[in-house]
């Protein structure tokens, strides 16, 4: 008899913790206002929409303040360097730096820049005959 009375006041309190803990959550927010926390997730999505936007426009403004688009003195290959920086020529190995938006040599004290003029044997022979 005692067994059957014992099952009729058995109550499953198994999930009553966690209504407990919601209830009480919902209840402190309403009493102190959800405004707050509306607000600031509203502010929050709006950053994280509106944050890369600004990055990329920001990275592009950066680079382009950056970046040098010149000719290598040495061989007239067109390309792309960072200012202030000492860089090589991808097609001549050649060791450049930026100065006033061109690309300049980087060489030793004392050095003299020089064209070299290809001459012909033949002219070299014309002009040997004549004197």
């Amino acid at each position: 008899m005692n067994n059957r009375f014992n099952k009729l006041l058995q109550v499953n309190t198994s999930g009553l913790g966690c209504w407990v803990g919601i209830i009480l959550t919902v209840f402190i927010l309403t009493s102190v206002g959800l405004g707050w926390v509306i607000n600031g997730f509203i502010i929050l999505v709006v950053l994280l929409f509106i944050a890369p936007v600004i990055a990329f426009w920001g990275f592009r403004w950066w680079l382009k303040r950056k970046l040098t688009l010149a000719q290598c003195p040495v061989c007239s290959y067109e390309f792309t360097g960072f200012k202030n920086t000492e860089f090589s020529c991808p097609s001549c190995g050649e060791v450049l730096k930026v100065e006033a938006d061109q690309f300049s040599r980087i060489t030793p004290p004392g050095t003299i820049d020089i064209d070299a003029v290809e001459v012909s044997v033949k002219t070299i022979e014309e002009s040997s005959s004549q004197s």
